[in-house]
């Protein structure tokens, strides 16, 4: 039996109201990142009306949870609408965009590629 001590853990990460962590935005787009690991990067957005992240893609797999708000998402070319409690997941290199047709809050989940 072994004698050395184990490992200690990392500490947990918890945010008591994520969505207090991002406030609404009057215009253009805000993002702040709140965790930045290898295993796990998270972003929030807050989009004014009207506003959008045009086509793009994420090297990694992605998910994204929308928090509050209404808008539009096209993911690999098929359009949805979106509202708080919508959440979709990507793998790598999937061109998406999304717009804001209100206020709109999200969280963005990079996940850790693949080996």
């Amino acid at each position: 039996m072994s004698t050395e001590p184990a490992a200690p853990l990392p500490p947990a990460t918890f945010f008591e109201d994520l969505l207090g962590e991002t406030p609404h935005v009057t215009r253009g787009i805000h993002s702040q990142t709140l965790e930045d690991h290898p295993d796990l990067r998270l972003v929030m957005f807050a989009f004014a009306p009207g506003e959008e992240l045009s086509e793009h893609t994420a090297a990694r797999p992605a998910v994204v949870h929308v928090l509050d708000g209404e808008g539009e998402a096209v993911v690999g070319g098929v359009h949805h609408r979106v509202h708080a409690g919508s959440w979709f997941r990507m793998p790598p290199r999937l061109p998406h965009s999304i717009r804001a047709t209100t206020p709109l809050r999200m969280a963005l989940y990079l996940l850790r590629a693949s080996d």
